[in-house]
């Protein structure tokens, strides 16, 4: 066939890439929501959350976990909340997902298994818990919601084949990875088979992270997205010129600042390294504390500055049940924007006037 014949068709196939390129590079929006509903009265406020993220154009919504009560405070009044850890509790947070109308992704927080052991109304067994998550959850291959997204699970490596929690998903020239690691202290010092858990975990976690960045790497993304669930306690590795300007106001000057060994050090050390040799924009979305927040707080070792193309963004929580845009535009140098998005239904401090 000739080139004046094959001209026709190169058209048609160069429209199409350059369509879908095009495609590829516009701003979307993604929501992001967590630790709720916790309660009775949340659960109603968690439905008016849904309501507005059905009613806006997004790509995905994500969770990043805590979707139930904690065991303990249930305990100290099951009036305040419907049953933790039954489940009751599985399956109505499962169809609540399932109404969502746009691609919906999960990563669980410690309040949906790991603190579910204290549970005086029903004996249950965490890690059984753990193992119902990942099966309910995570169909294979592709997102919850009712427009699935398709998603890459760590379990596809069969060294890692239990954690089909750990996700990877690519949007829009940006790469997108969960990491399952939950609050109170991500299940260390509890029992021997907790710790056993929770190395075996971790261990999958930074395998999986690094993947993430050498991914990210490899297929020249313009940024990456980290979402799990437990703040990983960013200020215990600061520098010590940094916790003194944090804690001055709180600690008087001279006094020894606060020290506590946490699970959470191998991961921020892998952060801290990866980033070193990482030069595009850097998400980590979390909750867990329930502080809405948006700021930078991870550190170069070889500077003893921040680094600058890492944003920490932690999501509202319980008692504040509102939801975080966040806005990916391929054209800010930043990459991220993030906006705090309060639902007028669940404003308190308006109606307590």
């Amino acid at each position: 066939m000739s080139l004046r014949a094959l001209r026709p068709i190169i058209f048609v196939l160069m429209t199409i890439i350059g369509g879908s390129a095009t495609a590829q590079q516009r701003p979307f929006d993604f929501g992001l929501i967590g630790d709720m509903p916790y309660t009775k009265a949340q659960e109603q406020e968690y439905q008016r959350v849904l309501d507005a993220l059905n009613a806006t154009e997004l790509a995905f919504v994500a969770h990043i976990g805590d979707f139930q009560f904690d065991a303990t405070p249930y305990n100290r009044n099951p009036s305040l909340a419907s049953t933790p850890c039954v489940d009751e509790s599985y399956d109505a947070i499962y169809k609540s997902f399932q109404t969502i109308r746009h691609a919906f992704i999960l990563t669980p927080g410690d309040n949906d298994w790991s603190d579910c052991a204290p549970l005086n109304t029903k004996k249950v067994d965490p890690l059984q818990l753990l193992a119902k998550i990942r099966s309910t959850f995570y169909p294979e291959g592709k997102s919850l919601g009712q427009k699935p997204i398709p998603v890459v699970s760590q379990s596809a490596d069969a060294t890692f084949s239990k954690f089909r929690e750990n996700l990877r998903w690519t949007v829009g020239g940006v790469l997108f990875v969960t990491i399952h690691t939950v609050g109170d202290n991500d299940n260390f010092g509890r029992t021997p088979e907790m710790d056993a858990e929770h190395l075996e975990r971790k261990a999958a976690n930074i395998a999986w992270l690094k993947q993430a960045f050498a991914e990210a790497k490899a297929s020249n993304s313009l940024g990456l997205v980290i979402l799990t669930q437990a703040n990983p306690g960013f200020e215990s590795v600061w520098p010590i010129a940094a916790k003194t300007r944090y804690f001055l106001r709180f600690i008087p000057r001279g006094q020894p600042l606060p020290k506590r060994d946490l699970a959470f050090g191998d991961y921020l050390q892998t952060l801290a390294d990866e980033l070193e040799n990482y030069d595009k924009p850097v998400a980590y979305l979390h909750g867990d504390t329930h502080l809405f927040r948006i700021d930078k707080p991870l550190y170069s070792r070889k500077t003893n500055r921040l680094f600058e193309n890492f944003t920490r963004v932690e999501t509202f929580g319980w008692p504040d049940t509102h939801w975080v845009r966040v806005t990916v535009d391929q054209k800010d140098p930043q990459l991220f924007r993030f906006n705090a998005e309060i639902v007028p239904g669940n404003i308190v401090n308006r109606r307590a006037k």
